[in-house]
């Protein structure tokens, strides 16, 4: 399954209010099952002396599924295609490894 198949597929079970044109209720979805994920991995952290086990990873798994789940709601609002989110993110980071600037901060490098 590509990028935008898969947007295409999860529409269909997305369900919030004013669907199509609020671009709000996914970004604080996003933001929370993110924070969800960094939950999990600080507990391997504080619980599992940073050791990522199999039970720990499947959780993390079904968590990035949500985070997916999210992106693909956020892009579709905006009417972006998931895949070409995905294609312009490569070159960005291309273009910066380039000109020699992974490193550092800033959206402009």
């Amino acid at each position: 399954m590509d990028l935008n198949q898969y947007q295409h597929k999860s529409r269909g079970t997305a369900l919030y209010p004013n669907l199509g044109k609020n671009p709000i209720y996914p970004t604080l979805g996003l933001v929370g099952e993110a924070g969800e994920v960094a939950d999990k991995v600080k507990k391997v952290l504080r619980d599992k002396e940073g050791i990522f086990d199999d039970d720990v990873r499947n959780s993390i798994k079904l968590e990035l599924g949500d985070v997916l789940w999210y992106v693909a709601q956020l892009s579709t609002e905006l009417g972006f295609d998931l895949e070409d989110v995905a294609i312009n993110n490569l070159e960005k980071l291309a273009s910066r490894a380039r000109r020699n600037k992974i490193s550092g901060s800033g959206d402009e490098r």
